[in-house]
This record gives C-alpha cells, structure tokens and sequence, in this order.
C-alpha cells in the first residue's frame, strides 16, 4: 500500500480516522514527493523529529524515484494536466504506485481518478456531524 500525503497529515492532526486507516497496516511505503511534503509541513526540528519516529514505528518504506517512475510521471502529466490539472506531485505519487504496482491510499481521489492505470483506496474522513471531509462519500 502507498499512502498518500494527506493520510499522513490527517494522523498527524490527531484523526482517529486516520490512524485507525494506517494501524491496519502492517507497514506501507511513501513516495518520497510525499516525505518531502511532509518535511514542508513541519514546524520545527521537533515535529520533524516526531514525524521521523512515526514512520520507522510503522516501518514506512520511502519509495525513491527512478527512470521509470519519471517516464511514468512525465506522460501523466502530458496526458492529464490541460484536461484535468493533474499536478507535478500527484503524478510522481500516482507513477511511484503503478510503478511499484501498489494500491494508493488517499482522500484525493479526484486528483487521480482520471488515472486509468492507477489503484485506488479512498480514505474518507468524516466529520463530528458525518458528512465527508477530505473525500467523497461512499455510494456516489
């Protein structure tokens, strides 16, 4: 399983949701792409220092890029960005999971629906009041 970076986020917020979603697994990879948001989104030494942690406890494995993933990456984004915005970041975690013929998990699934290629496992958080946060909700 290849968890996006908003899965990631969410647990880090302290959603339950979230990290009964990761709990299940018994490890999961990450694109780097995802690592480095990650990074970006820390604070301080300290929250880096507790993201860090966090990923060797679930014996996350960082996926790197390579030639393929890159080649992968490219024709998404040749494919999808003028029809459907599909962003650098996204193709790189989309290509790292069809590369690696991994299932994504994410809340973003309309930034890769138009992927063909591409397993998907929704994550959908829901609020206090039950609506869908972060995904669409199941049955649509």
């Amino acid at each position: 399983m290849l968890v996006d970076t908003d899965v990631v986020i969410w647990y880090m917020r302290g959603e339950s949701l979230a990290a009964e979603e990761l709990d299940k697994l018994s490890s999961f990879q990450i694109s780097v792409v995802t690592y480095m948001e990650l990074v970006q989104g820390m604070r301080t030494k300290k929250e880096l220092e507790s993201m860090r942690r966090g990923l060797k406890a679930w014996r996350t494995r960082i996926l790197f890029l390579d030639e393929l993933i890159s080649t992968k990456a490219m024709m998404l984004v040749e494919q999808h960005f003028h029809s459907h915005s599909l962003r650098v970041a996204d193709s790189l975690i989309g290509a790292t999971a069809i590369a690696h013929n991994l299932i994504l998990l994410t809340g973003n699934t309309k930034h890769y629906r138009v992927v063909k290629a591409l397993k998907l496992k929704e994550f959908v958080l829901r609020s206090r009041k039950g609506k869908a946060v972060g995904g669409r909700k199941k049955g649509r």
